[in-house]
């Protein structure tokens, strides 16, 4: 197996992934899941480990992440070579040269699209040509996925678990705040968490937008005394932004303001609010993106996005994310507005731009050649002189 599984937000990828594994296990072979942050590797770890306990699996497993000591790191190889660990959870840890695994089978990598395509080739060669399932949650128009990931056999997750409800979306201007605020503070108050994404890190002469540091220091003063605000940016040290999720996951903190860093990588079912500052800053895949951290619990979910522009191009724009729930809805019309090399960043557009054709109003056709390579790539050689079509 070489599968994609895209799944929306919050769709159930997680336990897809755990049940290939579990079979793995009762097969009598090893699986290894490689997540792009410790706090999701340590969150999967948890998990996967309440999920057997809870259902009597007696299952082996181990967490290896960057941080731990030499001496915690042997402990865990050896028992991994061992083959004394069913399912290994970690993060790029998981490829250094040290670690052997005992008869890994499968290979799990989450988010994918955080790792490089070295880094999901190196774990995949750890074993005897494991089967490799990848999991992204950023939404991607099917046919641009079989012409992106052309490799690998594609699976889509549409819909969500039973008993979640969808987000309530609102698009507010900058009259709306303090409204906005007093939501949160009621859901605080009624044992809920909220998130509140800026743009900035902090003040900018070259950016009026919002920032992490004062519109924190903002939040404590217009929140109760008792709500417990914090921020959160990627120039952090990591072990910082390790600690201020684990605190958040423990709610211990009630609002976290951040900047996208938090956009993959943080399961909170608690969070129940979402506040996008300065939201036509942002790409709708991105925008969705942020918005898949909230209704991921059974209890009503809120997304407040607030345009400060006057735009009416913008809240048109917008208003795509205010109507629908759908990632692959919303990433289609953001690759209408932004075109794919946007959309993915230059890095990742790689072979998307052609010299005759669009990628997206000449889908179809793409598709088509797409099955055609397939069927050619099966076939035998024609020799000399032959065109194939």
């Amino acid at each position: 197996m070489n599968r994609l599984i895209q799944g929306d937000v919050g769709s159930g990828k997680t336990i897809v992934a755990f049940l290939a594994m579990y079979e793995t296990a009762l097969a009598g072979f090893q699986s290894a899941l490689m997540a792009p942050t410790e706090v999701l590797a340590r969150q999967h770890y948890e998990k996967f480990r309440a999920l057997s306990e809870e259902y009597g699996l007696g299952l082996a497993l181990e967490l290896v992440t960057g941080s731990m000591t030499a001496a915690e790191k042997r402990e865990r190889y050896a028992r991994i070579a061992a083959h004394q660990a069913d399912m290994v959870i970690g993060t790029h840890a998981l490829i250094q040269d040290k670690i052997h695994y005992g008869d890994l089978a499968l290979v799990v990598t989450d988010e994918q699209h955080r790792f490089g395509v070295n880094q999901r080739k190196a774990l995949s060669e750890k074993g005897l040509s494991p089967h490799v399932l990848v999991m992204s949650a950023t939404p991607i128009p099917r046919t641009l996925a079989l012409i992106i990931y052309g490799d690998l056999s594609i699976s889509v997750m549409d819909e969500k678990p039973m008993d979640r409800l969808p987000i309530k979306n609102a698009l507010v201007g900058i009259d709306y705040r303090k409204k906005a605020w007093s939501f949160i503070d009621r859901q605080v108050r009624e044992g809920h968490q909220a998130y509140v994404i800026c743009p900035l890190v902090e003040e900018s002469e070259a950016s009026d937008g919002e920032n992490v540091a004062d519109y924190a220091k903002k939040l404590r003063e217009a929140l109760s005394p008792d709500v417990r605000v914090e921020y959160l940016h990627g120039k952090m040290k990591n072990e910082e932004k390790e600690a201020l999720m684990e605190a958040f996951s423990a709610n211990e903190i009630q609002v976290l303001v951040s900047t996208t860093v938090i956009e993959v990588g943080i399961d909170v079912p608690n969070a129940t609010v979402i506040m996008i500052e300065n939201a036509e800053r942002f790409g709708l895949a991105e925008l969705h993106q942020l918005r898949g951290r909230v209704g991921r619990g059974s209890a009503q979910s809120y997304c407040v996005m607030v345009d400060t522009t006057d735009s009416e191009e913008s809240k048109k724009r917008l208003r795509v994310l205010q109507d629908s729930n759908d990632g692959f809805y919303i990433a289609g019309e953001d690759l209408k507005l932004r075109g794919p090399g946007d959309f993915f960043g230059i890095r990742q557009s790689g072979g998307l731009t052609f010299r005759l054709g669009d990628i997206y109003t000449d889908a179809e056709i793409l598709k088509l050649a797409e099955e055609a390579a397939e069927r050619t790539a099966g076939a035998p050689d024609p020799g000399p002189g032959t065109a194939v079509l």
